[in-house]
């Protein structure tokens, strides 16, 4: 879930990037900033501790991402000036979010029992993008072999179950009473 404070810094980094007509490479970079976070939390806390003055974190950040977007490293060292470095995934996020919106693109989550072909996804992209409102999704499949069939799909607060499981479900609800 993202936070309010995460919000608001993706919201200005976001306009930052728009300006500069770099919103693709900010998000590029921040997504890697994320994937290198995950693979090595000792960076966050060596950021977050107050072992090293905020000097040396700063450094430290400017070394490590030497070749990232200047924009994406000035935002970094301003959440440790903030005292705000465990807010970078939630702000990835949210920037993540703001681009799409901007491409006229949505997050979209796509359970299914097996996974989908690339056709498949072009399909759903189109027939749910509309129904939302979007030109394009971005599909991400998860594999979830308990709806027995079909697919379930969630958009934001949108979600389409179209799942046997489901079905099912209603089936029983109905027989029963």
């Amino acid at each position: 879930m993202s936070s309010t404070i995460a919000n608001r810094y993706a919201q200005a980094l976001f306009q930052l990037a728009l300006e500069k007509q770099a919103v693709a490479e900010v998000n590029v970079d921040l997504e890697e900033l994320v994937k290198v976070i995950e693979t090595t939390p000792e960076l966050v806390s060596l950021l977050a501790t107050p072992k090293f003055s905020i000097e040396r974190k700063k450094q430290i950040v400017s070394e490590v991402f030497a070749t990232a977007n200047p924009m994406v490293v000035n935002t970094l060292e301003l959440l440790i000036d903030k005292k705000r470095v465990n807010e970078i995934g939630n702000l990835a996020k949210s920037f993540k979010t703001l681009a799409a919106e901007a491409q006229g693109s949505a997050e979209a989550t796509v359970y299914s029992t097996r996974a989908l072909t690339d056709s498949e996804k072009d399909e759903i992209s189109s027939s749910f993008g509309k129904l939302v409102g979007k030109e394009k999704l971005t599909i991400t499949n998860i594999i979830e072999p308990s709806i027995l069939g079909g697919v379930r799909v969630q958009i934001g607060n949108y979600i389409f179950d179209n799942t046997v499981a489901s079905k099912l479900d209603n089936l029983k609800r109905t027989l029963v009473g």
